[in-house]
């Protein structure tokens, strides 16, 4: 249809110009002494369009003519880069795919003929860690830094990040450390950096490094609450062991946890024993206590004594764990806390009941050495080496447990 129009366009258009023509009877005279021309106007007008077209035309091959040798050159240069960016999109996608060898070609394909020869160079450097290719890998991070010096900070960021990620790969960790120190001075803090801090911090025990980077990734959503979690715990557990001679410095870094991180039961079961053995048992005991009314757990329970210190405290945490006896009469960790507590408030006699109930609801290794220590104390030795013997068969029976379980 669109055709159609044009040609009936073009039909008018021709119609229309012989109709004007016919009715023009003017014409043009040159004069050039001696020689004199006489021309219909009509004429005149063909010749001066239709060379108009014919100069112009001329023009234009000769333009093209003397750009020939330029278009080549641009023609060969796009061909170039076309091979480049294939050669590197497959050294790319081989490495993805896990053909290293194949990607170390291509990429090095890719260096030699393109223009991101910085990229190409850290594909090429990561194919060769893969292979445990030291020497190469080694040779193509220089072809990187090369590359890099020439082209700017971007390539930088991207260099230092992949030679950290490689060291973190190869337990290199103070490697990996010095690449991303040089990074925070630069002013770089995205995720996946902050992944490789808590990486080089967890490595080289940099705990409180370690707190600092999960909470920034925690913050970020890079991690889940039941990601941080563990890695939290770990921290604050190995930070606070180191701190285990110092009780002024133990409590404040106590005090300083926040309360979300302190519902944490095992970091609870596992720093409590630390507070306790420097005095600062009772700055757990709220928690505790909190933790345990929300939802019972028969370990944590275990673990209440330890939060009774001075004389009123350990009242104070008698008359709390008695009040839970009711629901939890025959719960194992609740008894023995009682007879710990018992002892320490030299209530002989209940702490002799409660730790044999704990026996006998659930018999641990602690439980029978607690007994005998107190029967001992009391001067009833026969009996206190019953409950050591019963101890000794209890740990020999779990090491039989665990060399059965063994291969053979």
């Amino acid at each position: 249809m669109r055709t159609l129009i044009w040609l009936i366009g073009i039909f008018a258009i021709a119609v229309g110009v012989a109709m004007v023509a016919g009715l023009n009877d003017g014409y043009v005279l040159l004069v050039m002494p001696p020689w004199r021309v006489q021309l219909s106007l009509n004429l005149l007008v063909v010749i001066v369009v239709v060379g108009s077209a014919l100069g112009y035309a001329l023009m234009r091959l000769i333009s093209r003519t003397l750009q020939l040798p330029t278009r080549v050159a641009q023609w060969r240069e796009r061909r170039r880069r076309e091979r480049a960016g294939r050669a590197l999109t497959d050294s790319i996608h081989a490495l993805f795919e896990g053909r290293f060898a194949q990607s170390l070609k291509s990429a090095s394909r890719a260096y030699e003929i393109g223009d991101e020869a910085s990229v190409a160079a850290l594909v090429a450097a990561r194919a060769a860690h893969a292979l445990h290719d030291e020497q190469r890998y080694r040779e193509w991070l220089g072809h990187a830094a090369e590359q890099s010096a020439k082209q700017g900070a971007r390539d930088d960021v991207a260099l230092l990040m992949t030679e950290a990620e490689l060291a973190v790969e190869g337990r290199r960790f103070d490697e990996a450390g010095a690449r991303l120190a040089s990074l925070r001075e630069a002013g770089h803090r995205h995720i996946a950096m902050l992944r490789l801090e808590a990486s080089v911090a967890s490595a080289l025990g940099r705990w409180e490094e370690l707190v600092a980077t999960v909470r920034q990734l925690r913050k970020h959503k890079a991690l889940t609450e039941e990601q941080a979690a563990p890695m939290l715990r770990r921290a604050h557990v190995e930070r606070m062991r180191e701190l285990a001679g110092d009780g002024a410095a133990l409590g404040a870094y106590w005090k300083q946890i926040p309360t979300n991180e302190l519902q944490d039961r095992g970091l609870i079961e596992r720093v409590l024993p630390l507070l306790a053995r420097v005095g600062h048992g009772e700055l757990a005991r709220k928690q505790v206590e909190r933790l345990l009314d929300e939802r019972w757990d028969s370990d944590l329970a275990r673990q209440y004594a330890w939060c009774a210190v001075g004389e009123g405290d350990i009242r104070a945490c008698l008359q709390k764990a008695e009040s839970w006896l009711p629901q939890q009469a025959r719960d194992a960790g609740l008894l023995f806390s009682l007879g710990q507590l018992c002892i320490n408030a030299q209530l002989w006699g209940k702490a002799q009941s409660y730790l044999e109930s704990s026996i006998q609801h659930g018999a641990t290794v602690e439980a029978y050495l607690a007994l005998a220590h107190l029967l001992e104390s009391l001067e009833r030795r026969d009996e206190a080496q019953g409950h050591y013997r019963a101890a000794a068969e209890l740990v020999a029976g779990g090491q039989k447990s665990r060399l059965a379980l063994l291969p053979a």
